[in-house]
């Protein structure tokens, strides 16, 4: 007897099956590049979410970076001032007062340089100069102990900046309301925000420090310049601008580098995580891949290495160009001292405190350019990370209202309605159904039929659009939102694995990670079949379920699963939500599992809501809801919906039929004597 195979147009007695392509697919071409198809890497990178104002000092103008450093300052400042006031008034005050002893240090150098050059050097005047001298070094020593002071009181507020931000950042994102997290745009800003923002505020104290004081060591010797003689002013520009323009050119050069570099980088992680990773290992090795994934790495450090000679090489031309640069402006200026000294406008000793001075604003504004490329391009994150936690401080649930019930009768979705974000047609479409306390009903249906949609918004997770939400009675509008997520216990397929101990994986349920109720936990790991878990565990409780821990416990996803339904069964809410709670255990702890929830319940009083695709474990629940499309086409217990032969019953006897034809394929290869 020969075999048929339903064709497109028969229906496969078991169920439907998919429609031919109408397009069908062509052959792939023989051989293709591994990565992008041109041959500039950076140029086919997409832009990382935490890369976007790499650089951006590159981009701006020299108006445009000084007239954002005011405010930058002020910024910078506020954060310090909350942070700590008495450290942000002595990084201040001990800033001023070392800018102008480093300023009388100059201006006593000078003196000491007129002193001894006066008609010439003699052996008395260089005596009669060691007062000047000595007052010279105590200039520079009162400057020596307080930069050490800014650098002590920089030391206190800098961390402390750092931990509020981190702590008000951590805060506002562990609170926002979920369906803001499952906006891959904010999940991107987030991570920009904590990866960039929070780092470059640490930063951006000390540099704004280094900014400060080379602006106020450029002040201190242009005025130590004007008492010298007032025309060596406008030659202070002739000798400090083009140092300042290479200064500019260079790092903007700097920032070009490192933006194609760091491009090139990710691309060749990729690989590299490949090659090092725990989870792809087994594949690897089974697929013999490694040489091709060698291959393609060491074809892209290849290209990163000829980049960084390209950056080596362009850094050096660049900083040649500009200490010629540098060096006409400085010959201008001593021709133009030089100048003033014949014509006698100047003494030739304070012509030698001139040419100090200028080396030192040359410096002073060198260091001011560098700083300030660098402050300008680090407030972008900073003040991205404050407009970050602003935005997040909008998203936040609805707090001091009505708190929700300690109990609840019966829970209501009276015509709700909800739709994601970017999607056109709506998850839940005029959703109408009432449970009742003591009871268990099933959700049922295909994937993205809006079975945990409809979890989601029983649990408080999200918000109806349209519609209404009731507890006994009270729209969950009007109650506090963590109050209400309070009295639900949700256990979900994909459970999170706390790197914490057996016991605090329980706990966290009820917002504790030190603190636990014994007998109830013992209940829930015995209900959930987690005991023998628990109990195999060196230390048992105490374990920790993390590799990454010294004699820490990895456990397997079935037994994961275990945890995860005893830490529902631990919060002891009013409501359990149970969305494929079982998908990965071994059938004897599924049976096991749905014994105890389903049918020995710990309390009577409670609303379980189970959500499933494996049929034979609904069918003991008080009532089951059939979804499609956003809609209950069904709801009925299990005997009720089979005899109305609609699409609970198509989809039990698909599955039913699935164990009757293996065991009747086994049947028929068993051989009898």
């Amino acid at each position: 007897m020969s075999e048929t195979t339903p064709s497109a147009d028969t229906p496969d007695p078991r169920g439907k099956v998919p429609a031919p392509r109408h397009e069908p697919l062509s052959l792939p071409p023989a051989a293709m590049p591994a990565g992008p198809a041109s041959d500039d890497i950076a140029d086919d990178m997409k832009e990382a979410y935490w890369s976007i104002y790499d650089g951006a000092a590159a981009k701006a103008t020299v108006g445009q970076i000084l007239a954002r450093l005011p405010r930058t300052v002020r910024q910078i400042g506020q954060l310090a001032w909350q942070a700590d006031r008495r450290a942000t008034v002595a990084v201040v005050v001990l800033q001023l007062v070392s800018a102008a002893m480093s300023a009388f240090g100059l201006a006593a150098s000078v003196a000491v340089l007129q002193q001894l050059f006066a008609q010439g050097p003699t052996p008395d005047k260089i005596r009669s100069a060691i007062p000047q001298i000595l007052l010279v070094v105590a200039f520079l020593s009162a400057q020596a102990l307080l930069e050490a002071g800014v650098a002590v009181a920089q030391a206190r507020v800098t961390p402390k900046i750092r931990t509020a931000l981190e702590s008000e950042f951590l805060r506002l994102t562990a609170h926002v309301r979920l369906e803001v997290v499952d906006d891959s745009d904010w999940h991107d800003d987030a991570y920009r925000a904590n990866d960039r923002g929070l780092f470059y505020a640490r930063q951006i104290v000390g540099q704004v420090v280094s900014l400060a004081s080379a602006f106020l060591g450029l002040i201190g010797t242009a005025s130590v310049l004007t008492v010298l003689h007032p025309l060596l002013l406008p030659l202070l520009p002739l000798s400090v601008v083009p140092v300042g323009a290479a200064a500019v050119r260079t790092a903007r050069a700097r920032f070009h580098s490192f933006r194609r570099w760091n491009a090139m980088q990710r691309r060749v992680r990729v690989f590299s995580w490949l090659l090092l990773d725990q989870y792809s290992a087994a594949e690897l090795r089974a697929d013999t891949a490694q040489q091709a994934l060698l291959d393609e790495h060491h074809r892209l450090t290849s290209r990163i290495a000829e980049e960084d000679t390209r950056l080596g090489v362009s850094a050096a031309l660049l900083t040649l160009a500009g200490r010629g640069l540098g060096g006409v402006g400085a010959g201008i200026t001593y021709v133009a001292l030089g100048a003033m000294l014949i014509a006698g406008w100047l003494p030739l000793a304070a012509g030698a405190g001139a040419v100090i001075a200028i080396q030192a604003s040359r410096t002073s504004l060198t260091r001011f350019v560098d700083v300030a490329h660098l402050v300008y391009e680090h407030a972008m994150w900073v003040t991205d990370l404050l407009a970050f936690q602003e935005r997040c401080r909008t998203l936040q649930p609805r707090r001091g209202k009505q708190v929700a019930p300690e109990t609840v009768k019966a829970i209501t979705l009276r015509n709700v309605r909800y739709t994601y974000p970017g999607k056109d047609s709506p998850a839940l479409d005029d959703i109408s159904l009432t449970l009742h306390a003591g009871e268990t009903v099933a959700f049922v249906g295909l994937n993205g039929s809006g079975k945990s949609t409809c979890s989601r918004l029983i649990a408080g997770l999200y918000d109806p659009q349209e519609g209404s939400v009731l507890w006994d009675g009270v729209d969950a509008a009007d109650l506090d939102t963590e109050s209400l997520q309070r009295r639900v216990a949700t256990v979900l397929q994909d459970p999170v694995r706390f790197p914490f101990s057996a016991l605090a994986n329980l706990t966290v349920s009820r917002g504790t990670l030190t603190e636990a109720d014994p007998q109830r936990a013992l209940d829930a790991a015995r209900a959930s079949g987690a005991e023998r878990v628990i109990a195999d565990l060196p230390g048992t409780w105490q374990a920790l379920l993390s590799k990454r821990f010294r004699d820490g416990q990895e456990l397997s996803a079935g037994q994961w699963a275990k945890i995860a339904v005893a830490r529902g069964l631990y919060k002891d809410a009013p409501v359990l939500l149970l969305d494929e709670p079982t998908a990965s255990m071994d059938p004897r702890a599924e049976h096991d599992v749905y014994q105890a929830v389903l049918r020995g319940k710990l309390r009577d009083d409670q609303i379980t809501v189970l959500i499933s695709h494996r049929l034979a474990s609904v069918v003991d629940c008080d009532r089951i809801y059939v979804f499609d499309n956003g809609r209950i086409t069904e709801a009925g217990p299990h005997q009720e919906l089979m005899a109305l032969g609609g699409d609970y019953a198509q989809m039990f006897t698909l599955q039913a039929a699935g164990y009757q034809t293996t065991s009747a394929a086994s049947d028929s290869r068993t051989v009898h004597p």
